[in-house]
């Protein structure tokens, strides 16, 4: 089966042996049909590779293995699979709560309107810094903005395990609050501990598949 990427280089391919035709033998274009072939070659062609490669791109840039390719995100790889439930990231990993091969996307984008747009904006101000400007250590590390509940409701709200849950309804006030962003998900006593990568050295983790 032809994949998308190998299907994207013979395009890029064929492009090219079409602009060294036209390179090496130009009388071709004095033709109607070879004016046609070289408008495919010069413009149709090159902008359907570019279409293509920038959607390709945008779709690779939501996969957990982009985000953990630079060297500063490797101690927010390795907490995906820390051996204790209480951290949120690991356990939503670990137990497919998001797709783990887009698990930092899944969590880390805004599920407003442009949420989407907005994320890809942040990852290229993340490539910006990482090649261009001075990347701060792992744990120094912080969100543009405080973790919206919205994030957490997108998959939770409905779900009976969320709805009933006995902390949840231990005060009537708490669900409402949650609902309406007043009490943060990942306040103190509730889902607190997130990556917390300055502890990872003295924390068991979990193997896959073991």
């Amino acid at each position: 089966m032809l994949t998308p990427t190998v299907f994207l280089l013979t395009l890029v391919f064929l492009n090219i042996i079409l602009v060294g035709v036209f390179v090496a033998r130009p009388s071709i274009t004095a033709t109607r049909g070879g004016k046609i072939l070289a408008f495919l070659g010069l413009f149709l062609l090159p902008l359907l590779c570019a279409a293509m490669g920038t959607s390709q791109h945008l779709e690779r840039s939501k996969e957990t293995a982009f985000c953990l390719s630079c060297h500063i995100m490797e101690p927010y790889g390795r907490s995906l699979f820390v051996d204790d439930p209480s951290y949120l990231a690991a356990a939503h990993f670990q137990n497919h709560r998001v797709p783990a091969d887009e698990a930092c996307y899944t969590c880390h984008t805004n599920y407003a309107m442009f949420g989407g747009v907005r994320a890809k904006l942040h990852g290229l101000r993340h490539i910006y810094v990482q090649y261009l400007g001075a990347p701060p250590s792992p744990e120094k590390i912080k969100l543009y903005e405080p973790f919206n509940n919205r994030e957490c409701l997108h998959c939770h709200a409905g779900a009976r395990s969320f709805e009933e849950g006995a902390v949840h309804n231990a005060d009537p006030e708490t669900l409402p609050a949650v609902e309406a962003n007043k009490l943060s998900c990942l306040s103190s006593g509730c889902h607190e501990v997130v990556h917390n990568v300055g502890q990872l050295n003295t924390l068991k983790f979990w193997k896959a598949g073991r």
